[in-house]
């Protein structure tokens, strides 16, 4: 998900800004790619009057590449879902990767717009061994390889001039929890008999909830949710993402988890789509902070790994444990 997601004005293409809410296609294949500005003296003169698209109003755009989205899109989707019901730890260092591909995207934005040094190559190994531990120990191996990544990073720092080390150690356990640790417990989910079906049902709906946000936002989309951080989502993308997870939560538990009743989806969509909601919003603030569109490059027509994960990270250890609670651990 992104800053993108709910829009519901006509006025495609731009991003910062109360008033220049977006209306691009997003969710989990589509983002808007239009850049910010340098500088607000680059902005254009909105008070000029603009001229009409042949034949009537403007169309709502999509901003991106969607051929390029849609082909990255199918060919993500391809290599997770092989992986995860194929071989168990072949998913496990997809997730691996992710964690050290997010990692290197934070930290290099840090420093690049702030200056801040946290150290990445203890974070990459910490927490690629963080989610090796939460597979195989559970939330005891996780906490324990946190514990260590943290210390490390601390460590790690003391090779360098003191200035701005309290700074930069913060940044670099804050790295840490927010990407290994939270991607622990995708793992975690794994490690239970069905464990392939539970992460699968993580997955759907956070992208069922990102897609009726869209749906919803797109079409109906007028009151805007948090305009200061996220300016083209809307109250109504979030009903649409609150209904259209609680609808695909019922579904998947009555018949894709064992043991699982259609209620508990109800409460399973509820929590996803409140949770994906707060992820996105949270890393827009990041972003929005650091004065920048995407986390990076790497994802033609999607951004960087950290622009696919933000709403996946801190659903993840809210859709375990409501797993746990509701059918066992496995």
């Amino acid at each position: 998900m992104n800053d993108s997601s709910w829009g519901a004005s006509p006025r495609a293409g731009s991003w910062g800004g109360e008033d220049e809410g977006a209306t691009r296609m997003s969710g989990p294949l589509f983002r808007d790619d239009a850049p910010e500005p340098a500088d607000h003296s680059a902005r254009p003169d909105r008070s000029a009057p603009q001229p009409a698209a042949p034949g009537g109003p403007a169309k709502k755009s999509a901003g991106r590449n969607l051929r390029a989205a849609i082909g990255v899109g199918v060919g993500l989707g391809v290599v997770i879902l092989a992986s995860l019901f194929i071989v168990k730890a072949i998913f496990v260092g997809v997730v691996a990767a992710a964690v050290v591909v997010g990692l290197w995207e934070l930290t290099s934005r840090l420093a690049e717009r702030k200056g801040i040094r946290a150290p990445l190559i203890p974070l990459a190994v910490g927490g690629a061994a963080m989610v090796v531990a939460g597979y195989a120990r559970g939330a005891e191996g996780a906490w324990v390889a946190m514990a260590l990544t943290a210390l490390a990073v601390l460590v790690w720092r003391m090779t360098e001039p003191p200035e701005d080390y309290l700074r930069d150690v913060t940044a670099g356990v804050f790295a840490a929890f927010y990407v290994p640790f939270l991607a622990t417990f995708v793992v975690m989910m794994l490690a239970a008999h069905d464990g392939p079906w539970r992460v699968f049902v993580f997955l759907l709906l956070t992208v069922v909830s990102d897609t009726g946000a869209y749906a919803v936002g797109w079409r109906f989309g007028t009151h805007k949710l948090a305009p200061r951080i996220s300016p083209g989502k809307t109250r109504e993308g979030l009903v649409g993402a609150v209904a259209f997870a609680m609808a695909a939560g019922a579904l998947s538990m009555e018949y894709l988890i064992d043991g699982g009743h259609w209620w508990q989806g109800l409460l399973l969509g509820l929590a996803v789509a409140a949770s994906a909601t707060l992820g996105d919003l949270g890393e827009s603030m990041i972003k929005r902070d650091l004065g920048i569109k995407d986390m990076g490059k790497l994802l033609p027509g999607h951004g960087g790994i950290m622009d696919r994960l933000d709403s996946l990270l801190p659903t993840a250890p809210v859709v375990w444990l409501l797993l746990v609670a509701f059918v066992g651990s496995g």
